[in-house]
């Protein structure tokens, strides 16, 4: 998984009325919640773009002041209206101790029931995983190319290096649900060749 990089300041202060001022200047107010204590900084809103507007899940370096520390991203608030980022909530991480982290999955391949008129259904973009820092994936590959109308995958299905996946065995990933074109028979699909009405069983 990649490190992206991110310089902040400590908050000297605390509060609503501290939180307005930072976020009147463009900047964002954090926690890193640690092992020992939790960690108050604030960081522009910039310094987010290569974190949130990606596809993968990264880890962070963040380089406060003369502290370095090793995170995750937890949790992101963001403006109902202006769709600004609020608040985000980090959690510091260590080479030796597993981690949680939602990871999205990625879909490749052409699914034989996708080319036979179906359609994907995605039920979960990310998965819930736990492991350790340098072996988390920066996403979930997921191979469809084999998958028929009516099959999907299912969190037990999948299993990865190093990694232990934590949602339900049971809970659908995805699946290739039937279209229109795909349930129609094949003597409906010749009726319309034809320009002739297809008729209906016991008729």
């Amino acid at each position: 998984m990649k490190t992206i990089e991110i310089n902040g300041l400590f908050r000297t202060e605390l509060g609503k009325k501290s939180s307005k001022l930072i976020r009147k200047i463009g900047n964002v107010p954090c926690v890193i919640y640690g092992k020992e204590k939790n960690i108050h900084f604030h960081t522009h809103e910039n310094n987010f773009k290569s974190l949130v507007f990606t596809p993968n899940a990264h880890l962070v370096k963040l380089i406060i002041e003369d502290k370095e520390y090793k995170v995750v991203l937890k949790d992101m608030q963001f403006h109902p209206v202006k769709d600004n980022i609020l608040h985000a909530d980090f959690i510091e991480i260590f080479d030796n101790k597993p981690v949680i982290i939602n990871i999205p999955i990625k879909v490749s391949g052409d699914s034989v029931g996708v080319i036979a008129g179906g359609k994907l259904s995605i039920k979960k973009r990310n998965l819930k995983v736990k492991g350790l820092a340098n072996d988390l994936p920066e996403f979930l590959a997921i191979d469809i190319t084999n998958l028929k109308i009516h099959e999907g995958v299912k969190v037990g299905d999948l299993s990865y290096d190093k990694i232990e996946l934590l949602d339900m065995k049971k809970s659908m990933v995805l699946s290739i649900a039937t279209s229109r074109v795909a349930s129609k028979t094949d003597a409906e699909v010749a009726a319309e060749g034809t320009g002739a009405a297809a008729t209906p069983a016991g008729a």
